[in-house]
Parts: structure tokens; C-alpha cells; sequence
């Protein structure tokens, strides 16, 4: 990163100015929390002797007759209490905000530390292999570490972009280059909008409260629950010239200008009106309890609705539902909520009964509130999926922001002949992992066809290079930054046999999972697509004994060479690294250690060629086991 006067800051000493930074925040937020505090217990207190006092003195004066002391100290108590009310309220409101913010920059130092105990837990588990094998989805897993979405269809568009790897592998397709690269460029222009991108948490977690999720569900479903407008505007029309005929007669009656037609007018307006009104009448109690719903929906959109966008193409078009003047989502809502608030009339019966006697006032909102439910089911899924979008993407450009050494990756098309390498990265290292325990590698796969054999001792990290590599992917195709200070990828399905676990309930072996789970890579391999296969082996056919595993690790690995796709297949068993002086699409990387100290000793760096040592003696010697 270069500042204006033409130093350059490395990614290191920006993102510990950022901590610092939020750090400070932290402690000056925590410092007006206490002020406010004190100032709530004080206003606490102010209101309690108001109360007393102006009672007190109000009760003195009626008593010695002074009746208009009274009403006047009992009139300037009233005013009085209630700006007290509101004075006390407001402090409340402004704790709530500086509370949240709190935990907000809170949760940012947690991240930015990998402090897994201060992050909100995840109930979330792995439902593919990649989600498993990269950690994608679990108690310490990237979806944990990223996801700052309030709402559940945010956290669920994040996830969904970040397997989309996975159902692509099945699926036999990949997200398009085009719609990375853009969704990329949204998360760009989000990277610097910090103080946008905290006050969209913010607005949401005062509106909606608590910790939780808010889940669009009963909204949706709500809004598609209607009556047959058709028919309720017929019997409105109806109801509306009877109470016409009522009013009419009534006042023929009692100008002595006609017999009173209008008490068999009113009874047939009763009997009709009673036909339909429970009907009629659910749809306001459903209302009721949506109504704080929409009002808060009303603040998370004006946000969106007020936030300017120069320079920042991709989140304007993005917002674009909420930049029509004419047509603004609060304005609907704000439409509906007036409606809902005069049916509220109901929890005053004799109101209430006065009101729909003169004229049909529930079916006249209940219509209203229907055409009002009709326009908004047809428009609030897009609003709610721009809600989505946005969260999705700002988790990612948190990503970005909290960890400045990051970059974002460039990805090609399939087949670019210009291309020195189909998979070429620098500094490559996994996001959680602490910065002070990272090792980062540059590595690079030269063509599709090509299988990369990783051998090395026990602990060495060949688990984790694989994962390294995928979870970079799995970040990338979403559009995401990536912990590499260089990435260029071609776009490829992924297909991963890391974690590999038997079956009680299903009466699986380990082996005969393992076998499964190499089968379908096979099929994934031939499955006619226009994009190769990047695939992951952890220990092939580590399920079985030593002579069987390497005869067919050598059958499954040639079976592999020159097909549609790219390999990193880790291993203990040495003999394969013999394969790369058969085939010429065959490479031999490894991972290496020494013994310092009485300890072994590990640097985590990828060196091409066969793994020169093994470590089990070692560890078991220095553990005391016989050797």
C-alpha cells in the first residue's frame, strides 16, 4: 500500500495501526458508557423526586383548598415527568448505541486476533465435504471468523457463496468469471465504507435487538397470506352503500321527513357485516405482530435508501431498488404501518363499534392492507435480497479491511494459452491461522493434467498446505480477498478427500468411505465440463495395509494423470514419489524437519523434490516409546 508521501507500509504494520485504532475506540466507548451511567441513575432518580415531590405538593395544596395550585402543580408535575420520561429514555437509547458499537469494534479486535472465545458462537455444521475439509463451517472455521451479517438470508448468501465450489463439483458447473469479478469489485468498493459498513450492523442490532438472527421467514410468509381482494372489495362496496342508506334514513327519521327506514337498514348492514368480520379481523391481529417488524425494516432501509455512492459503480447498482425517489421501500412500509395503526382502534371496543356502525372501517383497511401486502410481496424479496447481497459482501470486505496484507485475487479464464501457470500464488498462508504462528509459501500448478505429490514427516503440514490452497479458492470464487500477496487462478471445480470418517449408523468402514469418496472424484473427473477439477487427497487409501495401499495409490494415481483436472495428493508413503520419474505430468513437493534441542522442529515451508526424512521413530523415541 502506498501513502502520499510514496512509502510503502506493509500489510503488517497497517493492520496493527487498525488494531491499535480500534483498540482506542474501545476504551473511549467504554469510558461514555460509564458517563451515561451515571447520567442514567441520576435521571433515574430525577424522576422519582418529580413524581414525589410534585404529588406532595400538588396533595398540600388540595387540601388547603387551593384548588387552582392544585390543578396547576398537578398540570406543571405531569409536564415535567414526562420530560423527564423523555430525557431518560434518550440516555437509554444512546447506551444502547454506544453498547453495541462496543461490541462491534470488540468482536473486530477478535477477529483481527483470531479470538474465537469473543465471537459469536456458530450452530452451523458441514454439510459437504468442502465445508468440512477447509473448515469453512464449524466452531473455528472461515464462515465463523467473517460472517457479520444480522440477518439469517445475509449469513445464509455468505455460506452460499462460499460453498458454491462444492455444488458446482457436484453440479458439473462453476460461478462464471464475469460474476466473480464483479462481486469482487462490490467487495472492493466496500473495503474502505467502514463507518457504512459498521452502521449497517448497528441500525440493524438496535432494531431488531438481541444477539440473534433476524429471520425474513414470517415476513414473507405474512405478506403471502391474503384475502380475495376481488371479493373483499365487492362486499366493501356493499357495506359502504348501506351505511350510506343508514346515515340517509336516519337523518330523513329525525327530520320528521320519512319513516325509519333505518333501523331495518342497520340490521341488514349488521348481519352482513358480522358475516365476514372474523375473517377480516385476523389480519389485523397477524398485523399487530408484524408491525414492529416493518418499523424496523423502515430504519435498516433508509440506511440504504440515504447512503451517497460516488466512485462506487458496482454498490449503486446493487442499491439501486432503494435510489428511487418516487418508489422508496421505507415509504411502503411506513404506508403499511399507518394502516395497521387505524385498525388499532380495536382494543377499544366502544370506538371501535361507534366507528364500524357508521361506517364498514375494518373491511375499508382490511382492503387497503391487502393491496398494500399484494404490492409488497411482489417488491419486498428484491429488497431483502439487496439486504442479503450487502451483508454477504461487507463480511467479506471486513475480511479485507481487517487484514490489509490480503489481496484480491485475479481470476482467468479456463484455457488461456498466455498464462505461465493454471494456479499461481505468492505468500500463500492460511487465514486461521495467527499471524505470529503463519508461514506463507509460493507455489504454482503449470498446466491442467498435472498431479503434485506432497510427502513429508509427521506434523510437517501437508494437511494444512492443502487446506491453505482451498480455502484461498473457496475465497477467491466468492469473490473475496485472499491471505496471499499474489493469486491468479484459472476457474475450477474442487473436489476434496481430506476428512474421511466410517459410519456406525450406516455400517461404513473408513476404507470403504474412503473408496466411495475416490470413486465419485473419478466420475467428477470424467463428468463432461468446460472446467477442469482441482482435487485434494489427504493419505490415499490410508484404510488399508501397507502393501495393498501403495499397489492401488499407484493404480489411482496414473488413472489420474492427463485428465481434466489438477492434484494435490499428500502422503507418508515414499515409494510414490517414483511416479514422477515415469510420468512427466507427476511433481514432488515436500515438507521437511529436524530434531533441535531434543524437539522437533518444523518450518512449514514447501520445497519442491521428495521428502529426504520421516519423523515416526523420531517422535516415538523422544515420547520414551521403544523403538
Amino acid at each position: 500500500m502506498t501513502i502520499s508521501n510514496g512509502m510503502t507500509i506493509s500489510g503488517g504494520m497497517i493492520k496493527e495501526r487498525r488494531l491499535r485504532a480500534l483498540q482506542r475506540q474501545v476504551e473511549r466507548l467504554a469510558r461514555q458508557l460509564e458517563r451515561l451511567e451515571a447520567a442514567n441513575d441520576r435521571a433515574s432518580w430525577f424522576r422519582l423526586v418529580i413524581f414525589v415531590a410534585g404529588v406532595a405538593l400538588s396533595g398540600v395544596f388540595f387540601f388547603l383548598g387551593y384548588l387552582w395550585l392544585f390543578g396547576l402543580g398537578l398540570l406543571a408535575t405531569i409536564v415535567a415527568f414526562g420530560i423527564a420520561v423523555a430525557y431518560h429514555r434518550r440516555i437509554g437509547r444512546t447506551m444502547d448505541r454506544f453498547s453495541i458499537t462496543m461490541a462491534i469494534k470488540e468482536r473486530q479486535i477478535a477477529r483481527m486476533g483470531l479470538d474465537w472465545d469473543r465471537l459469536p458462537p456458530s450452530d452451523a455444521r458441514p454439510e459437504s465435504s468442502l465445508e468440512l475439509d477447509f473448515d469453512l463451517v464449524g466452531d473455528t472455521s472461515l464462515i465463523r471468523l467473517v460472517d457479520t451479517a444480522v440477518s439469517t438470508s445475509g449469513s445464509e448468501r455468505l455460506r452460499g457463496w462460499l460453498a458454491e465450489p462444492a455444488a458446482s463439483a457436484d453440479a458439473g458447473a462453476v460461478t462464471d468469471a464475469g460474476l466473480i469479478m464483479a462481486r469482487q469489485q462490490l467487495v472492493r468498493e466496500l473495503v474502505p465504507l467502514s463507518l457504512f459498513r459498521t452502521r449497517l450492523i448497528l441500525n440493524a442490532r438496535l432494531t431488531f435487538g438481541g444477539e440473534g438472527r433476524w429471520r425474513p421467514d414470517r415476513l414473507l410468509a405474512w405478506l403471502e397470506k391474503r384475502l380475495a381482494a376481488g371479493s373483499l372489495r365487492n362486499w366493501l362496496i356493499l357495506l359502504s352503500l348501506l351505511a350510506s342508506l343508514n346515515i340517509i334514513f336516519f337523518l330523513l327519521d329525525l327530520l320528521d321527513l320519512g319513516p325509519p327506514l333505518w333501523q331495518a337498514t342497520i340490521l341488514l348492514y349488521a348481519v352482513l357485516f358480522l358475516i365476514r368480520s372474523r375473517e377480516v379481523g385476523e389480519p389485523f391481529k397477524e398485523s399487530a405482530l408484524i408491525r414492529d417488524t416493518l418499523e424496523q425494516l423502515v430504519v435498516v432501509f433508509r440506511l440504504l435508501e440515504t447512503f451517497p455512492h460516488p466512485g462506487t459503480p458496482q454498490l449503486q447498482a446493487l442499491c439501486r431498488p432503494f435510489l428511487d425517489a418516487q418508489e422508496r421501500p421505507s415509504d411502503h412500509l411506513s404506508q403499511v404501518n399507518r394502516i395497521v395503526a387505524a385498525t388499532g382502534i380495536r382494543g377499544n371496543p366502544l370506538f371501535w363499534l361507534g366507528l364500524n356502525i357508521v361506517a364498514p372501517w375494518d373491511y375499508y383497511f382490511a382492503y387497503r392492507l391487502d393491496q398494500r401486502k399484494e404490492a409488497l410481496a411482489r417488491q419486498m424479496p428484491a429488497w431483502l435480497d439487496t439486504w442479503s447481497e450487502l451483508e454477504a459482501a461487507s463480511s467479506l470486505a471486513n475480511l479485507a479491511y481487517l487484514n490489509p496484507s490480503y489481496t484480491f485475487p485475479n481470476i482467468v479464464e479456463t484455457g488461456d494459452e498466455l498464462l505461465p501457470a493454471v494456479f499461481q500464488a505468492r505468500e500463500l498462508g492460511h487465514p486461521l491461522i495467527p499471524d505470529e504462528q503463519k508461514v506463507c509459501n509460493t507455489f504454482s500448478i503449470p498446466a491442467v493434467g498435472q498431479i503434485n505429490i506432497i510427502t513429508g514427516s509427521n506434523m510437517s503440514g501437508k494437511s494444512t498446505f492443502l487446506r491453505t490452497v482451498g480455502v484461498n479458492l473457496v475465497l477467491a470464487y466468492a469473490g473475496g480477498p485472499v491471505n496471499a500477496a499474489e493469486l491468479t487462478t484459472e476457474r475450477f471445480r474442487l473436489f476434496s478427500c481430506i476428512r474421511i470418517s466410517d459410519s456406525v449408523t450406516d455400517g461404513i468402514s473408513f476404507f470403504y468411505a474412503e473408496v466411495k469418496c475416490l470413486k465419485a472424484l473419478l466420475l467428477a473427473l470424467k463428468a463432461a465440463d468446460a472446467q477442469p477439477l482441482l482435487y485434494f487427497i489427504d493419505e490415499i487409501f490410508r484404510g488399508t495395509n501397507n502393501r495393498e495401499r501403495l499397489q492401488g495409490s499407484r493404480a489411482y494415481i496414473r488413472a489420474l494423470v492427463e485428465q481434466s483436472g489438477v492434484g494435490l495428493i499428500a502422503t507418508h508413503d515414499l515409494e510414490l514419489i517414483q511416479l514422477a520419474g515415469e510420468m512427466p505430468a507427476i511433481s514432488n513437493y515436500h515438507f521437511t524437519d529436524e530434531v533441535m534441542d531434543g524437539r522437533m522442529v518444523f518450518d512449514y515451508a514447501i520445497r519442491p523434490g521428495p521428502s529426504p526424512t520421516t519423523n515416526a521413530l523420531k517422535i516415538m523415541r523422544l515420547e520414551g516409546l521403544p523403538v
